[in-house]
């Protein structure tokens, strides 16, 4: 049974980013300070959460708030607590998802290890293992999943997370220093930059919308300096001012109205070692988007588009499910850095939105995908450059970013089940739309199947007629040449007997001159005309 299709809602916040330029040696040293100040009490309070486990409660919390406030503020005091209570709940459910997992991969194993060596699996289940020396394999890797199973409920249960600030990846560069290239110096750059507190809350009928990290709205920037680092103030009550002024190139209207409006907004400062260059990030709430039905926004037609490894392949249906023009594709790069593989994202995408208005359709049909207990390795085993296709496909970021990007468009995102698009989509739609100026591939077909399947049509084309039911009962009365054919517009020549069943026996000799037939806008037609006489025997 196929999921109906569904308007996908708009986001609920907008983030932006601009870079503090033109900084001071001092400005980067007071930043530094309150930085790693704060970033300490931030892991202090954080391993005191993690010791409180499921035990934690608004007592727990506001007393971890009075301890924190004395060292730093009360409004910096908020913040981290806030902070923290966000990071044990994003490691709870990351917790619960490795248990999930741990489960689909035991009773995946179990499946085949029951299945005889060899046996072949069906459309919905693997098959059994190749050898007696993968299934001995597996059969071991079975006892090391149960018992990691085993110690992941036991502290789920207990309440008990584990959480590294500033990543597990990183910490255990540390021991493969070589590998990443790096020195330990600047491996521990890195490490104490990414273990920093720099961010606030923003506070609606604040000025400028927080009083922690304020940006007014020309741009200039100011901090509360927590208590030990009062003595840096150079501004009244405690405040640092630093020398630069930003503005935000993506929605910066939209920012200065909300600040100067004293509306809250939420600020982040952070360090990219690799450039030496600081950033600032705002972020505010905003009201979800009504969704539209979904008949309104098809009225203009609709792009479907399928997701794939290294891009995005579309086509453009009209409002009947019948495709028009030539399919597009926006390629993308998801390799190096997150930073490179975010922007080429954002750009692909930009490029899809762009062919949509140009195009002036309102809805982007996309698949309903989760790979989540797709690409297990215990469902497809040896298939290692498979494992990595799927996971390399971007779904997740890919919808949130075009859901995003969309809302400001006007374009409305919708989610499709993915069930059989590709199957489907080239057994229907890949030959009939390939000719010999235009190669359709499976990926274009799927688009189709996609977008009609959005517009409520069925994948499969529109079923042939009968043959007795074709052009005149058996087809055409003539064959046609072919355009190539030499001396296809030439008369035809002069061939014995009737050559249609619309000629008399006897005008057969005439097949060749056009001249000779009464035909409209022939010569014949401007001679001259008598009647005969009637014979006489009548």
């Amino acid at each position: 049974m196929l999921a109906a299709s569904f308007v996908v809602p708009g986001p609920s916040g907008v983030a932006v980013r601009t870079r503090l330029k033109q900084l001071t040696p001092a400005d980067e040293k007071v930043l530094a300070l309150v930085g790693a100040h704060l970033g300490a009490l931030a892991s202090r309070d954080l391993k005191v959460r993690c010791a409180e486990g499921l035990g934690h409660s608004a007592e727990t919390w506001a007393a971890r708030k009075r301890g924190l406030t004395p060292v730093s503020s009360s409004r910096w005091a908020g913040s981290i607590t806030k902070a923290t209570h966000d990071q044990w709940a994003l490691a709870r459910r990351g917790q619960l998802a490795h248990i999930q997992s741990l489960e689909t991969g035991i009773r995946t194993i179990g499946h085949r290890l029951s299945l005889p060596i060899g046996a072949k699996g069906s459309k919905h289940a693997p098959g059994g293992y190749r050898s007696k020396r993968e299934w001995h394999a597996k059969t071991r890797r079975l006892h090391v999943l149960e018992d990691r199973l085993e110690r992941e409920r036991a502290d789920r249960e207990a309440g008990t997370v584990h959480v590294v600030r500033g990543g597990k990846r990183l910490a255990r560069t540390r021991h493969q220093l070589s590998d990443a290239q790096l020195t330990e110096a600047k491996w521990r750059e890195w490490w104490e930059a990414s273990r920093w507190f720099l961010q606030a809350d923003g506070e609606s009928g604040k000025r400028y919308g927080n009083e922690t990290l304020r940006i007014s709205p020309d741009g200039e920037v100011s901090i509360k300096l927590p208590a030990p680092l009062v003595g840096l103030a150079n501004a009244p009550h405690g405040r640092y001012f630093l020398a630069c002024r930003v503005a935000f190139p993506h929605r910066g209207q939209e920012w200065a109205d909300r600040v100067a409006a004293n509306r809250g907004v939420a600020y982040r400062i952070h360090l990219d070692v690799a450039r030496g260059r600081w950033y600032v990030t705002a972020s505010w709430q905003i009201p979800v988007s009504r969704t539209i039905p979904v008949t309104a926004a098809l009225a203009h037609g609709v792009i479907g588009v399928d997701m794939n490894a290294d891009h995005l392949a579309a086509w453009r249906l009209d409002a009947h499910g019948n495709p028009t023009g030539n399919p597009h594709r926006f390629f993308y790069n998801l390799t190096g850095m997150a930073q490179h593989r975010d922007a080429q994202v954002r750009h692909a995408l930009t490029r899809l939105l762009h062919w949509a208005k140009t195009c002036g359709v309102k809805a982007i049909a996309v698949e309903n995908l989760d790979f989540g207990a797709e690409k297990t390795r215990e469902k497809h085993g040896h298939r290692k450059r498979f494992r990595q296709l799927i996971s390399g496909i971007p779904t997740g970021k890919l919808r949130a970013r075009l859901t995003s990007m969309a809302d400001q468009t006007g374009i409305t995102i919708i989610a499709v089940d993915p069930a059989y698009t590709s199957k489907w989509g080239a057994q229907h739609w890949q030959k009939p739309l390939t000719h010999e100026n235009r190669k359709t591939t499976r990926h274009d077909a799927a688009a189709v199947a996609i977008g009609r399947r959005a517009q409520g049509h069925p994948i499969r084309r529109r079923t042939t007629p009968p043959r007795a039911h074709q052009s005149d009962v058996h087809g055409h009365r003539t064959v046609q040449a072919d355009r190539r054919a030499p001396g296809r517009e030439e008369p035809r020549p002069l061939l014995p007997g009737p050559r249609t069943r619309s000629v008399p026996p006897d005008r057969g000799a005439n097949a060749g001159n056009q001249n000779a037939q009464h035909r409209s806008g022939r010569s014949a037609e401007n001679e001259s005309w008598q009647q005969d006489s009637l014979p006489l025997s009548l």
